[in-house]
């Protein structure tokens, strides 16, 4: 067993560090504090190819090992977690399409979405249907060669910039069970009657948008049908979070990180009682609780995304990754401002951005609790931890 990265995943790591460092850090706080858009780092990575980090070689993606799609993550993370969420619904819906979409889709779509001349999020969420997927109540009403679609979603990202935006929907309402009666379609978003209604006002989770839209008899080309197979979205958009939970669980991560990071920096510069604090057996205790708790993280996470490298499924070990990270990183954003002191709920330090960024990952890509209940169905099911 090899715990340690290739040759060329470190050096990804490192191109990625001293981005991050030079391209987002001097900029994060203020940026997301006056709520400015990251037009130019989004640029940045374009020109950097990571928007087409799961789209395949063959449509001019990079094709990147799962390992690799969580390093990005975990590093964009570290310097701005909003930053990596524009990323991360497009890398799903990119997965989505390569690996669901007809032949026409994939050679369509991934090459403009590979280099970010398309972006893309993913539509599943309802305003009364979160965790239960199957309680969506969109709907696409066949009509010739188009469907009719009515409804809304919440919290998409990307909303204004995603061309097309995968969107879960009942094409067939009256099916029992109702998964077989759900399908994804490929809405563009320029459609007359999709409407962006909205921005979500949020704690954190700032510099990428979470909106609601508005489906307002949009009428989607049949072409658009995900797959050209009615009656397959729920497995579709399943199979698309295991790549999701990795992602969401990557970020916790780097907010985890950032959070260590910063707590370990401060306790070494900050004086109280004639000493550092990081002299005193009780910041020495949280230090160590959080270095642990990082690294369990990293390793778990990245064991998920090794057994998507390997062809494996991974929604045992994804949803464990997840589960944990997202705690991990609740815990260390909470340290960290506890290790700060008063500064640590002053706007002028970076550890309350990452105490209001990290309630998120306990929450998108499958709550917590959500998730704790799948780890043990499956366990209860046979599936094994060994």
């Amino acid at each position: 067993m090899d715990f340690t990265l290739n040759e060329e995943q470190t050096a990804y790591r490192k191109m990625l560090r001293d981005f991050v460092q030079r391209e987002i850090k001097p900029v994060a706080r203020d940026w997301e504090q006056s709520g400015r858009y990251p037009t130019e780092i989004i640029d940045k990575m374009k020109e950097m190819g990571l928007f087409g980090l799961l789209v395949p070689e063959e449509y001019g993606g990079a094709d990147a090992d799962f390992v690799s799609f969580a390093l990005t993550f975990e590093e964009v993370a570290r310097g701005w977690m909003g930053v990596a969420g524009t990323l991360g619904s497009h890398s799903i819906a990119c997965w989505l399409i390569a690996k669901y979409g007809t032949e026409e889709q994939r050679s369509s779509l991934l090459p403009e979405l590979a280099t970010g001349a398309r972006r893309s999020g993913i539509g599943l969420t309802e305003p009364q249907a979160g965790s239960d997927l199957q309680g969506i109540t969109t709907r696409a009403r066949r009509e010739g060669d188009h469907y009719i679609v009515n409804g809304s979603k919440m919290w998409i990202t990307n909303a204004r910039y995603a061309n097309p935006l995968p969107t879960l929907v009942k094409t067939d309402p009256t099916t029992s069970p109702a998964h077989k009666g759900m399908s994804v379609l490929l809405i563009d978003s320029s459609l007359p009657g999709f409407t962006v209604s909205r921005d979500i006002p949020k704690l954190g989770y700032k510099g990428t948008e979470s909106c609601e839209i508005v489906l307002d008899n949009v009428k989607v080309p049949a072409s658009c049908l995900l797959g050209g197979v009615e009656g397959r979205g729920l497995q579709q958009v399943l199979s698309a979070l295991e790549t999701g939970r990795i992602n969401v669980a990557a970020r916790a991560l780097g907010v985890a990180q950032a959070s260590y990071d910063a707590a370990y920096a401060y306790s070494k510069n900050r004086d109280a009682f004639g000493k550092p604090i990081s002299n005193f057996q009780a910041i020495q205790m949280k230090l160590a609780d959080m270095a642990v708790d990082v690294q369990a993280a990293r390793l778990l996470t990245y064991w998920a995304a090794s057994k998507l490298d390997r062809g494996e499924r991974a929604d045992l070990e994804s949803s464990m990754a997840k589960l944990f990270a997202s705690e991990v990183g609740l815990r260390a954003s909470l340290d960290a401002m506890r290790i700060h002191g008063g500064y640590g709920y002053s706007t002028e330090f970076e550890v309350e951005r990452y105490y209001r960024d990290a309630p998120l990952m306990a929450i998108g890509e499958g709550t917590s609790d959500i998730l704790r209940t799948v780890i043990a169905k499956q366990l209860l099911n046979g599936s094994s931890v060994d």
